[in-house]
């Protein structure tokens, strides 16, 4: 191939069925047709902006239809996706923008309670990027004092979509590493776009039966999982993607019977908040009636609930592992073959998975080593850090970080962390990233982080913290300043002082007794 887009997945039902709805979101729906014209507006103004092949634009946006509209018209400019967790603070977003060298940044106008374009104004500025433009609520009405994505949106006939090679750059991924500081993960768009179509073939057995496919997005856009395995399999198969901007257990039941939904994916927390509604005593049965399949990722999901969830809605669900590195899907349980619940599954399509030891030597199955994974789904390498490329890339493979093992019929389990990373209800949460911010308190001297088993979430994030010398602050203040300097799902909520703290001979905070 001597090129490739990943808005191919886009451009191509929507020769083939335009007129088919694309995306519903409340009362709206955007036609195939509809979603790709726009996008394309949205890739001939950003092309008058200056933005050119190769460049990076940002992207801070909720489930809505402008998601897709300018994910794909980045696309079609030529340029690179770095999508931003909506739920950042300016700081953090300011840290993106400067670290991804963003050139553009386009963000929704939230809400009155959250508004979103404010805090990216704040940080969009602090980081000197060049072009701020704001997706409005109401189209028809922009706001006044920023440059809205209307003003530059305009029919291209005579702007063509500059060809890329299948190893360009698609999108910037941000992920954290041990030391706590945001990486962004290359991925090109053969890594993208071939992720996309497998996550699509996995799931197809289940609708053999004809019609249009309706898959609920309950998972942010800005996920890894939700951006490949839903939003780009999904239109690359024609499906119909229903939008909702928040999880709300009743919503989906809801929406899961009057869309007749087919097709869903959410992290663990989000079927055990689906058996609570269940259990409570509201009913399920039309709901369930018109789905095939379930799949759930970004954290391990215990067996009883799947097995519990299954009984109740009377559909299978696929647990499958990956990463924001890996496209994300490395493996999963797939449909042609029955389910190993407590497993992650088979390695995808493409895809080659080992266990290794601490020699980089492969074990055999039922011993525990680090994973290790090879395959089209591998990024490029982390933006502008050879070092840290060449540390997760050893001979080839790239290093996860997690441990796992393989049974006897070639299932893969993750069975431990090697890694501090904490996963709170399906979040990658850093502890050094919260230890470092932890620090700039005036009143602190020492703090770890760590993560605490907890029945919903999975984990839950505590922080042990020594005081400075006469220092005083309660637990209660300190948490309600972490809130103002992190993200809602990062902030400690639980904080222990000690005198001092648990420390190896070389310094290092002993982790695993505060555990």
């Amino acid at each position: 191939m001597s090129h490739l887009n990943l808005s191919a997945v886009l451009e191509h039902p929507a020769r083939l069925t335009p007129e088919r709805v694309a995306i519903t979101h409340g009362g709206q729906q955007i036609t195939y047709r509809e979603l790709n014209a726009k996008a394309g507006q949205v890739a001939g103004g950003l092309h008058a902006l200056g933005i050119r092949a190769g460049d990076h634009v940002a992207l801070s946006c909720p489930n809505v239809p402008w998601f897709p509209i300018a994910y794909f018209g980045i696309l079609k400019a030529g340029a690179a996706v770095v999508p931003i967790n909506v739920l950042l603070k300016p700081r953090e977003i300011a840290y993106h923008l400067k670290d991804s060298d963003a050139k553009a940044y386009l963000a929704f106008e939230g809400t009155p309670e959250f508004p979103l374009a404010t805090m990216a104004k704040v940080a969009s500025v602090e980081a000197r990027c060049p072009h701020f433009i704001v997706m409005p609520r109401d189209p028809s009405s922009p706001p006044a004092d920023d440059l809205a994505i209307g003003a530059i949106m305009r029919d291209p006939p005579a702007f063509v979509s500059p060809r890329r090679d299948p190893h360009d750059t698609a999108v910037i991924l941000y992920t954290s590493g041990t030391t706590g500081h945001p990486k962004g993960a290359e991925l090109t768009h053969a890594n993208m776009v071939t992720n996309a179509i497998t996550s699509h073939d996995m799931f197809a057995p289940a609708f053999s039966g004809g019609g249009q496919v309706v898959t609920l997005i309950t998972l942010p856009l800005f996920h890894s999982t939700a951006q490949t395995a839903q939003m780009n399999a999904a239109l690359y198969g024609g499906f119909r993607l229903v939008l909702h901007s928040r999880f709300d257990p009743a919503a989906v039941v809801d929406t899961f019977a009057r869309e007749q939904v087919g097709l869903w994916i959410g992290v663990p927390t989000m079927y055990w908040a689906l058996l609570q509604h269940a259990r409570s005593g509201a009913a399920v049965g039309n709901a369930a009636a018109s789905l095939r399949v379930c799949a759930s990722g970004g954290a391990p999901l215990p067996v009883e609930v799947l097995r519990d969830f299954e009984r109740t809605f009377g559909v299978r669900v696929l647990e499958g592992y990956g990463l924001s590195e890996t496209s994300p899907v490395v493996a999963f349980n797939q449909l042609q073959r029955p389910s190993k619940p407590g497993t992650v599954g088979l390695p995808i399509f493409g895809v080659d998975v080992r266990c290794i030891d601490e020699h980089d030597n492969p074990l055999p199955p039922g011993e525990h080593g680090e994973v290790v994974v090879r395959g089209p789904n591998v990024m490029k390498g982390y933006f502008e850090r050879p070092e840290a490329t060449a540390e997760a890339m050893r001979g080839g493979w790239f290093r996860t970080g997690d441990i796992g093992q393989f049974d006897a019929d070639g299932y893969l389990s993750i069975v431990d962390r090697k890694k501090d990373m904490i996963l709170r209800g399906g979040f990658n949460v850093y502890p050094r990233e919260i230890e470092e911010v932890l620090m700039t308190h005036p009143a602190v001297a020492l703090s770890a982080v760590v993560g605490l088993p907890d029945e919903r979430l999975g984990e839950e994030i505590k922080a042990y913290v020594v005081l400075r010398a006469g220092a005083t602050v309660t637990a209660e203040e300190l948490i309600a300043w972490c809130k103002e300097q992190m993200a809602s799902f990062k902030y400690p909520r639980s904080i222990e002082f000690r005198e001092s703290l648990p420390l190896t001979a070389t310094g290092k905070v002993l982790k695993r007794e505060l555990r």
